[in-house]
C-alpha cells in the first residue's frame, strides 16, 4: 500500500509541475507549409466541405440514435460538433495557455 501511495504522489507531482506553454502559429505566407495550411484548414476544414461533413455527421448520428446505437451516435455527435465548431477550435490552438 505504501508503494502505491508513493507512486500516486509521484504522478500527481509530475502533473502539477508548471512547464512552458507553446502555441501553434500559422506558417509564414509564401512558404510550402502555408500552402498546405491554407488548403487543409481554411479551404477544407473551415470551408463548405467541413460544414457539410459536420451536418452529415449530425444526420448520421440521428439515424444511429433511432436505431438504438447510442454509444456510436455519441462519438459521431462529438465529431460533428468538432467540425461545426472548427473555427473556434483553430483559434484555440493558436492561443497560449499558461
Amino acid at each position: 500500500m505504501k508503494k502505491i501511495n508513493v507512486a500516486v504522489f509521484a504522478v500527481l507531482t509530475i502533473l502539477l509541475i508548471q512547464t512552458s506553454a507553446y502555441a501553434m502559429a500559422v506558417p509564414a505566407a509564401g512558404s510550402f507549409a502555408f500552402d498546405l495550411y491554407d488548403i487543409a484548414v481554411n479551404q477544407i476544414l473551415l470551408g463548405p466541405i467541413g460544414f457539410v461533413a459536420g451536418v452529415a455527421c449530425m444526420a448520421v448520428a440521428a439515424i444511429m440514435a433511432i436505431r438504438q446505437m447510442l454509444i456510436q451516435a455519441i462519438g459521431v455527435i462529438c465529431g460533428g460538433a468538432f467540425l461545426l465548431a472548427a473555427d473556434t477550435v483553430v483559434q484555440t490552438l493558436g492561443t497560449t495557455i499558461i
